[in-house]
């Protein structure tokens, strides 16, 4: 059993990835059905939470089917930082993530997400702040460091050890690879065989099957992986994992049939949170990931993202059935 805090999860739990864009509520729910042990909010802006910006505090919505779930929020600011933790404390999610690992320009020039890893005096401080403003377990996602010149992940896991993060998610590359080349997944091994580190150490980087997922857990040791862009359009990658874990063996793939399942649960759950204009609009970008692959199928894919309303799409999701009803594997 891995423990975090108060919360008790199974031996080597599947983390799901907080995602820009992707991680909202109906998509966990998705990720939850389908074996996801943790999984986070999107990523909130400290500054946008203290100004009370409608998106920021929407981001906050968590469910209790949903749990254990973290609300990660992210800054540059530690007074910024310790307030945000205190509006998240008051919505109860079962914890606080920190991003210090998000490469995007935007987010580094701010002096947030991974460009904190050019100054870890000020990872601790930011740390701190969060952990002095919440009774909730703090954690931390993070990268290897800036560069490949300056990777500096073994003095990060330490120093905010010492200060009380709870567990660690190491993203197998520095800031400056993005999410190209290959992730290093040495300097993690490196990190949980530290002696010094107490705390649940996660892997996350390049997990796109059950296969490389025992792979990783049995040569670099890890406690856990967290899995982002494998489970887009993909959220089954998570029971896959746990069924070749026990049994060595390939779970069947979903069929056709459990792609348009997925597919009308996204849509009606996005709905439910958001309203049916919204919903509708924020579930078209997760079509293509649902439906990659199958022959004849972009004439569907065209219609779902430009049919207006539910009850059409109701009835688009009838004729993809019936239209595609031998298509059973692939």
């Amino acid at each position: 059993m891995v423990t975090i805090g108060n919360i008790q999860l199974p031996d080597f739990p599947l983390l799901l990835a907080p995602m820009e864009d992707v991680s909202d509520p109906p998509f966990r729910r998705l990720c939850k059905a389908h074996g996801a042990d943790l999984m986070y909010s999107e990523f909130i802006s400290s500054e946008g939470l203290i100004r009370n910006a409608i998106k920021s505090r929407q981001k906050l919505d968590i469910f209790d089917y949903e749990r254990p779930v973290g609300i990660q929020i992210f800054g540059g600011d530690e007074e910024a930082m310790g307030m945000s933790s205190e509006i998240v404390s008051a919505v109860n999610p079962d914890l606080i993530d920190i991003n210090f690992g998000c490469p995007v320009k935007k987010v580094v020039c701010k002096g947030a997400g991974a460009g904190v890893l050019k100054d870890v005096d000020l990872m601790v401080r930011l740390t701190k702040a969060v952990i002095k403003g919440t009774h909730l377990p703090v954690t931390v996602k993070t990268r290897l460091g800036w560069d490949e010149n300056s990777i500096n992940i073994d003095e990060v896991a330490e120093r905010l050890q010492d200060v009380g993060i709870q567990a660690l998610s190491i993203h197998a590359r520095t800031r400056a690879q993005m999410y190209k080349g290959e992730a290093d997944w040495s300097h993690i091994a490196r990190v949980k065989n530290n002696p010094r580190i107490t705390i649940p150490i996660f892997g996350n980087g390049d997990i796109d099957s059950p296969e490389k997922a025992v792979e990783y857990k049995n040569r670099y040791g890890v406690d856990g992986v967290m899995i982002g862009r494998a489970a887009i359009g993909y959220p089954w990658i998570f029971n896959e994992i746990k069924h070749y874990m026990k049994t060595g063996e390939r779970r069947a793939e979903p069929s056709f049939s459990d792609r348009v399942e997925a597919a009308e649960n996204h849509l009606k759950w996005a709905m439910e949170w958001k309203g049916e204009r919204l919903g509708i609009v924020e579930t078209r970008r997760h079509y293509t990931n649902y439906f990659k692959g199958i022959h004849g199928f972009k004439e569907y894919r065209q219609r779902l993202v430009t049919t207006d309303d539910a009850a059409g799409l109701t009835d688009l999701f009838l004729e993809i059935r019936d239209k595609f009803a031998v298509v059973d594997t692939f």
